[in-house]
């Protein structure tokens, strides 16, 4: 299935965190905290500002992105985990 957001929105995928520690320690799930990056995998048409012109988006598919640990909606897609959050929720992109 294929997902195209709409708007100002993105579709990410959320980078998935290490299931053991540098100490062999495994951590349950229920003590991993949120990922903070992912990668952008489509982005909507964009925005328009008052006079309807299309603001460019800043983010492009491919791009891993901070995100706000708690933002977004999270959707699954194929067994995948995905979340749809607007460009602006974005925190910044990773060089």
């Amino acid at each position: 299935m294929k997902v195209k957001p709409l708007a100002d929105r993105v579709l990410v995928e959320p980078k998935k965190e290490e299931e053991v520690n540098k100490g062999g320690i495994i951590i349950p799930d229920s003590a991993k905290e949120k990922p903070m990056q992912g990668k952008v995998i489509a982005v909507g048409t964009g925005k328009r500002d008052e006079d309807g012109k299309l603001i460019p988006f800043t983010v492009k598919v491919g791009d891993t992105v901070l995100m706000p640990k708690y933002g977004g909606t999270e959707i699954k897609i194929d067994d995948k985990e995905y979340q749809i959050m607007r460009e602006e929720d974005i925190l910044g992109i990773v060089e």
